[in-house]
């Protein structure tokens, strides 16, 4: 696996764990959980061409 992908997607779910208490029900969370890494696999590959990478 591409370093900078694990790294940024280990960012994104340890940030994300940290508000999942407060997030409400399981359902709710899920939602938010899947939300969260489609954006984050959608902003991943700007990232990288702006980092140069």
């Amino acid at each position: 696996m591409d370093p900078v992908a694990l790294g940024f997607y280990a960012v994104i779910c340890g940030l994300l764990s940290l508000a999942a208490p407060s997030l409400g029900r399981p359902f709710l969370r899920l939602g938010i959980g899947a939300l969260v890494g489609i954006i984050a696999a959608a902003v991943l590959p700007m990232l990288k061409s702006a980092m140069g990478l």
